[in-house]
């Protein structure tokens, strides 16, 4: 059986995923190895993804929460954090297809950002991760 992936769609790397939020090797791609911008892209992504998620939480109309959805699952997938992505992912899906998003759906989302935040601030202070 042969499956197509919509040319706007980014396939998951389902089966690869890292033990940990970011996927590291990912962010080293993205920043060319250069381990100063991986610190300052993970700032900025940590501060990025609270404030979607905040706005999420706070969405009232259908294009806000597409929107916030959306560039959540773009930012979590520049830098490889990949639950981020999947979650946003499936919630644009399901809110696509005129479905409700699920309260848990976004509890599960918060987590997960809130999980990155956690593994952002302990690779920033050099602790082990």
């Amino acid at each position: 059986m042969a499956q197509t992936i919509a040319a706007d769609a980014t396939p998951s790397p389902i089966g690869r995923r890292p033990a940990r939020p970011i996927d590291l090797v990912h962010l080293a791609r993205q920043c060319l190895g250069d381990a100063g911008l991986e610190h300052e892209i993970l700032r900025m992504f940590d501060t990025t993804a609270k404030v979607y998620f905040g706005r999420l939480e706070r969405a009232s109309t259908h294009e806000e929460l597409a929107l916030t959805l959306h560039s959540l699952k773009g930012a979590a997938g520049g830098v490889g954090a990949w639950a981020i992505a999947d979650l946003a992912r499936a919630a644009e899906t399901e809110l696509k297809a005129g479905r409700p998003i699920q309260p848990e759906r976004i509890a599960d989302i918060g987590m997960a950002v809130e999980e990155v935040g956690t593994f952002v601030a302990r690779m920033l202070s050099k602790e082990p991760i």
